[in-house]
């Protein structure tokens, strides 16, 4: 590959579910599947079976999996060694009904993790919600694995969990082994790059496509629990000391993630690390040798290590979420 890194776009993924709606057809320009529900859009997937293609300039049509194997280096700078894959899953959730009560395991549960993949803690931040909006986050204090199980038989699941009515910008941090679920509710994610799942319980629905109810893993699930999760709440912005105009949401070994609104110049990612840009509102601009890149709400793009900080001109105000990779020591 001789084309040069430079600020890149990929066309966001689609993803039938069936608690899923139409609502994201308002945050991207890419039509929806006709006549289905949809419940995910992936703006950044490192997946064999769901691989980000570029969407402009030299590189269209590549992916980030051919981008991560050709030019590690100018891609991920120092973190290079430690990321066979790119580490990171992004997504827009229209979560139009509740989805299953569900698990995922932590790193160190390689039982329960497919060769190759990883655990899942992931976090969320709100971007519109409905009069139904629900979020379900940890259990209930002092509920033991007995009480799980009791309601798992009598379909009584969502009493045992803590849950709150959530609001347009709360973030809610979901470590691993967190029982969580949420409902009513258009949602930006961001996670390990995993897909693995466990359900506890699907509110007793069948799935239009089949007819049937979807399957759970209630073993799998109860083994990934961890039962000192309990009520998990929006977390509390902390005022940026290393953003202009920006508050950290969260910082962890897995992901860092600031929430920039302005309405002048600001700086947006690192020199020698990759950031993920995403716009929630607004458009901008950005110069990189000689050529301007556009960002609108929406889109997703990724400054490679090689591309360093750019200055961020809004067109007006701009809201960006900017994500981060934490440097690693060890071989991940």
């Amino acid at each position: 590959m001789n084309d040069k890194l430079y600020p890149l776009k990929f066309e966001p993924i689609y993803q039938y579910r069936l608690w899923g709606g139409r609502r994201l057809a308002h945050l991207l320009s890419k039509p929806l599947p006709k006549d289905e529900p949809v419940g995910e859009a992936w703006l950044l997937s490192d997946r064999k079976d769901h691989a980000s293609k570029v969407v402009d300039g030299p590189l269209k049509g590549k992916t980030i999996t051919e981008l991560m194997q050709k030019c590690p280096v100018e891609l991920m700078g120092e973190n290079n060694a430690h990321f066979k894959r790119f580490p990171l899953l992004l997504k827009f959730l229209d979560c139009h009904e509740v989805l299953s009560v569900q698990v995922h395991p932590s790193d160190d549960q390689t039982a329960y993790i497919p060769e190759g993949d990883t655990g899942k803690t992931e976090a969320w931040v709100v971007l519109e919600t409905a009069d139904d909006s629900i979020i379900y986050s940890g259990l209930k204090k002092g509920i033991t694995k007995e009480d799980l199980m009791e309601a798992i038989k009598t379909n009584s699941v969502s009493k045992k969990l803590h849950r709150f009515i959530p609001k347009i910008d709360d973030a809610v941090f979901i470590h691993s082994g967190t029982v969580h679920t949420l409902g009513g509710a258009v949602v930006f994610e961001v996670q390990e790059n995993s897909d693995v799942t466990f359900r506890l319980y699907d509110w007793d629905r069948k799935d239009p496509k089949t007819g049937k109810p979807r399957e759970l893993q209630v073993e799998k699930a109860m083994a990934c629990i961890d039962y000192n999760q309990v009520e998990i709440g929006p977390i509390v912005p902390v005022k940026s000391t290393e953003v202009k105009n920006a508050e950290l949401l969260f910082d962890n070994e897995h992901f860092k993630l600031w929430r920039i609104e302005s309405d002048t110049q600001v700086d947006v990612g690192f020199k020698d690390e990759p950031v993920i840009l995403v716009c929630i509102n607004g458009k901008g601009t950005m110069r990189y040798e000689n050529k301007d890149y556009s960002i609108a709400k929406g889109e997703v793009m990724l400054l490679p290590a090689i591309v360093g900080q750019l200055e961020l001109h809004p067109n007006s105000e701009i809201t960006v979420l900017q994500i981060a990779i934490p440097q690693k020591n060890d071989k991940s």
